[in-house]
């Protein structure tokens, strides 16, 4: 039908795309039926707040550490094996995690469990580069991203209500059953993938040999002067997001008294508000720029640890979720900016490098995080606010000078061909 093509192409719905949707989709509804409760449960299994503070570092660490590898893999293998071995690695993790209800399980288990969102991150902007074209990829990334929230939105209410009534350590396991039958079935979908999806990314460039394609230092050095410019504001601001991240549940049900039904609530209100906003900036950004998109997301960064403070009850703590779903606002932007910096024949590898080296030091912050959080909740979110103003206003300036100096370059360009003509 006319209008179902029209509909697909305005939001980029390729084959390819669709299959890796319904992918994250599935698979997403099954993690978020526990994942964000798993501070709770090492709580509740004995863990200290040490153990959590290790657990969170670790969390992000990995995500370091497995993107740039993730990125080799899709280069190498293609989209199709890499999403498959990621999920089967999952699986594995979950069943760790299920077996041994203790919190070191967890931290074994999470070496294994992360698979599926870090290892696909750098493949999934592979997939997107190269199914659509330059000019879509804000649209293309910020169709996955809502398409990833839809199971944020909805499944932690569901958990919170398992929790509720089984408690902690039961709800949680059975959230991993769930996880275990849903990424299962979602093989099967995946392998729907062609072999060959990313083929050309998949061969050497002319001229260059296949060694080059795995040399980590050799694609630090191909990041131009935008890309790092954006890495080192996106290091303050995500510090600004680790910080507080592994103790916004512990802090609204143990400092303000809501329920694990009322975390979900919460989640979910986080989640519509960032799915309002994602596709229209994403369409607008497409067309009219992406950094001033960007910057708002940093700013909503910086703000959520302020609110998140001053709330004092329920309805506050909705708008405080509400200001942390709007910092989706210009992320499609940034990973759009990401795949427009990156080589196209080694994308995954760029992006993945991109991602460990930011990943990789923002792992210290969860350290960081536990040890204000051990001095109070207040230096906890205003050490997170400082560090994410620092990078809001640190890529604003940087923006500014790089537009002032193109703007010189251009003002030198018209000065030299009116000399000409004189």
């Amino acid at each position: 039908m006319p209008a179902l093509k029209s509909l697909a192409d305005f939001f980029g719905l390729k084959r390819n795309l669709v299959i890796l949707l319904i992918a994250i989709f599935v698979i997403g509804a099954g993690e978020e039926l526990w994942m964000r409760f798993v501070p709770k449960y090492l709580q509740a299994v004995g863990a200290t707040v040490f153990v959590i503070g290790i657990y969170d570092a670790l969390r992000t660490l990995l995500g370091a550490l497995y993107a740039y590898p993730g990125g080799l893999i899709a280069d190498r293998w293609g989209h199709r094996s890499a999403f498959l071995v990621f999920n089967v690695v999952s699986i594995i993790g979950y069943a760790l995690v299920l077996l041994v209800p203790h919190w070191g399980a967890v931290i074994v288990g999470m070496f294994l469990f992360l698979s599926w969102s870090c290892f696909s991150l750098p493949a999934t902007f592979s997939l997107v580069g190269a199914a659509l074209e330059a000019n879509r990829h804000s649209m293309g990334i910020g169709v996955q991203s809502v398409i990833k929230r839809l199971p944020i939105m909805i499944a932690p209410f569901f958990g919170g209500m398992l929790i509720d009534q089984l408690g902690i350590i039961n709800g949680v396991r059975i959230g991993l059953l769930v996880s275990i039958a849903l990424s299962g079935a979602t093989i099967i979908v995946q392998w729907q993938l062609p072999q060959q999806s990313n083929g050309t990314a998949r061969l050497p460039a002319a001229g260059r040999p296949e060694l080059e394609r795995w040399n980590f230092w050799r694609t630090l050095q191909e990041f131009n002067a935008p890309m790092r410019r954006l890495l080192l504001s996106d290091i303050l601001v995500r510090f600004c997001e680790r910080i507080p991240y592994a103790w916004v549940v512990i802090f609204a049900m143990d400092y303000i008294g809501v329920s694990a039904e009322q975390i979900g609530v919460l989640t979910a209100v986080e989640m519509a508000a960032a799915m309002v906003c994602i596709i229209p900036a994403a369409y607008y950004a497409d067309r009219r720029g992406r950094e001033p998109f960007v910057i708002v997301t940093f700013i909503m960064f910086t703000l959520f640890p302020i609110a998140l403070l001053m709330s004092r009850s329920f309805s506050a703590l909705v708008v405080a979720f509400v200001i942390r779903g709007l910092k989706e606002f210009g992320d499609t932007s940034r990973k759009a900016l990401i795949i427009g910096y990156s080589d196209s024949e080694r994308r995954g590898q760029i992006v993945g490098a991109y991602y460990l080296v930011r990943d990789l030091i923002v792992s210290m912050a969860a350290i960081l995080g536990a040890y204000l959080w051990n001095l109070g909740p207040a230096l906890n979110f205003l050490g997170a606010a400082a560090l994410g103003g620092a990078g809001t206003v640190f890529y604003i300036k940087t923006i500014r000078q790089s537009r002032q100096s193109d703007l010189n370059n251009l003002k030198k360009q018209l000065e030299m061909r009116r000399s000409r003509w004189n």
